[in-house]
């Protein structure tokens, strides 16, 4: 039974980073409703925020498309029960402070 199993469409997330974006996803799932995506992706945010440091990004739906710019090691796209999961940490190369 394929019921509550995350598959992994893409991602170059190290494997232990993949389990803690599905285990968060699930929690998410478990906490809110299936069809408040801002809120299952706003508690995916915070939690990897929280455990891999500021600047993550998480997108949650049925039918959504993007283009983005994202950090080496940080990226995964997975679908579980009926929604789709982006999770990436921006990329903050191309912005440059100057003295």
């Amino acid at each position: 039974m394929l019921e509550g199993r995350a598959v992994i469409e893409d991602t170059d997330m190290p494997v232990k980073m993949q389990m803690q974006a599905m285990a968060a996803a699930s929690e998410a799932l478990d906490l809110h409703d299936v069809v408040d995506c801002r809120s299952i992706a706003a508690h995916i945010k915070k939690e990897f925020d929280m455990r891999y440091g500021c600047g993550w990004q998480c997108v949650v739906g049925s039918n959504f498309g993007c283009f983005f710019t994202h950090c080496k090691g940080t990226f995964i796209y997975f679908t579980l029960e009926t929604l789709s999961f982006l999770i990436f940490k921006g990329d903050s190369s191309s912005s440059s402070s100057k003295s």
